[in-house]
């Protein structure tokens, strides 16, 4: 495995998770072509809550890929099929319960938020219909994670790429044509959600070889690995409760100068999202190939994959530092033509251009250690960023303000990269001193 082997499989990944942020950022830039910054204001909040609804759980897409690459390693198809049904199960009974408890949902997200009244009206239209969505979102996570984790990049990105022009023309036309403003956007959403859904899985039932049998339910449910998935799912939900708690308080704090400042801070956010998610893409072949050299007992693998994805974290931080430099003046006026939030976003966009280089090494490293389904250090990297963020906002924030604010938000991801970083050390000897003493063993016992 060298250099154009590891780009053949990150790059058609990094298009592909690319397109997951473009659902907020198709929102936002259609409302932001509306007159009122309470349209933007309104999406923002509500596609917080649903971030913080969504990324909770977000270990159901993570931890599935790892699980399927170290089957596909194992050249078993039976684990393969158990490594996606068994969280798809887990991401229905939870979407469903999003659903029964859309109300008390709602409420505590206002109340924490708290956002001015014309904002509230918005965010609550969101909310209402793309909460139907909830399920099929999920379940939407789990079958791309089991997909990427099998190395079936195509039909990954051709049914992300089909959901997002979904939402696209469906979003333009009910807010261009039908006049549904917000409530248009989350309609167009909710489509392209259950759509995306309905053909997955279509898709994924004619990839099944004719003789395979389908498990059985005690199987499927057995508690032992039902227990280690559920130990690192563990993990990454505290991982990503830790980042969903910088982005609300984030969020609320930015309200707290103002809407106008609410809009520009989430524009920033939709960039950042597109730069993180860019990342996201060789985390995910990191993560594939750490994934087949666990389930193949390959640490020459294993370690030819560390080395490339420290150094693809390098140059692709540098990369986009540079693409978001040389097209910063279209960027902003893409989200929004309100003259006031283009220019407070223009003020606050040089955090922005620090983003990556301070996040990357850590989001590359996040896919090294998925795929070895290694998630507590993850877990403590996380913990110990967020407690350096609110430190951070504490001391700055009463001084510089919204500035302060970003200033937190950087150098929590930075502490994210180097925290995670030096756990690599103890990951190598954890993976391949106690992998290949079981290896022995089972082939001294045959």
């Amino acid at each position: 495995m060298n250099h154009r082997s590891y780009l053949a499989l990150a790059i058609p990944l990094t298009i592909s998770t690319i397109t997951t942020p473009l659902l907020g950022v198709v929102d936002m830039a259609v409302v932001g072509q509306l007159p009122d910054p309470a349209y933007i204001g309104g999406v923002a909040v509500g596609t917080i809550i649903f971030n913080t609804m969504y990324w909770l759980f977000g270990f159901l897409r993570v931890s599935t890929s790892g699980f399927a690459a170290q089957a596909q390693g194992a050249n078993d198809e039976r684990q393969q099929v158990l490594a996606l049904i068994r969280p798809l199960f887990i991401a229905f009974v939870v979407g469903a319960s999003f659903l029964f408890l859309q109300w008390p949902i709602q409420h505590l997200a206002f109340v924490f938020i708290n956002p001015a009244a014309d904002v509230y009206k918005f965010a609550a239209d969101y909310f209402s219909i793309r909460i139907w969505g909830a399920p099929f979102a999920l379940m939407n996570y789990v079958i791309i994670g089991w997909l990427v984790g099998r190395s079936r990049i195509r039909i990954s990105l051709s049914l992300q790429v089909l959901m997002n022009l979904i939402n696209i023309l469906l979003a333009i036309m009910f807010v261009k044509w039908f006049s549904w403003d917000v409530s248009g956007v989350a309609a167009a959403t909710l489509i392209a959600e259950i759509t995306a859904f309905i053909l997955s899985l279509c898709i994924i039932i004619k990839m099944l070889s004719p003789s395979f049998n389908f498990p059985a339910i005690k199987e499927i449910l057995d508690p032992k690995p039902f227990k280690k998935m559920m130990a690192m799912n563990r993990d990454l939900m505290i991982r990503t409760f830790c980042l969903l708690a910088v982005f609300n308080v984030f969020t609320a704090k930015g309200a707290s100068f103002g809407t106008e400042v609410l809009a520009a801070n989430a524009v920033l956010i939709q960039v950042h999202y597109m730069m993180a998610y860019a990342f996201d893409g060789f985390a995910n072949a990191s993560s594939i190939y750490v994934g087949k050299a666990v389930g193949s007992h390959d640490q020459g693998l294993y370690k030819r994959t560390l080395s490339l994805s420290c150094q693809w974290a390098l140059f692709s931080s540098l990369f986009i530092t540079g693409v978001y430099y040389l097209c910063k003046s279209y960027m902003i006026p893409l989200f929004t033509h309100i003259p006031s939030v283009i220019e407070l976003a223009s003020t606050y966009e040089r955090w922005i251009m620090l983003y990556p280089i301070s996040a990357g090494l850590g989001l590359i490293l996040y896919g090294v250690f998925t795929g070895a389904t290694e998630a507590k250090p993850i877990r403590n990297s996380m913990v110990y960023a967020l407690i350096l963020f609110l430190v951070i906002l504490y001391v700055c924030v009463p001084r510089l303000q919204n500035h302060g604010l970003w200033l937190a938000f950087i150098l929590f991801s930075l502490g994210r990269s180097v925290f995670l970083a030096l756990y690599i050390p103890k990951l190598g000897r954890k993976l391949f001193s106690v992998k290949e003493a079981c290896y022995e063993h089972s082939s001294r016992s045959i």
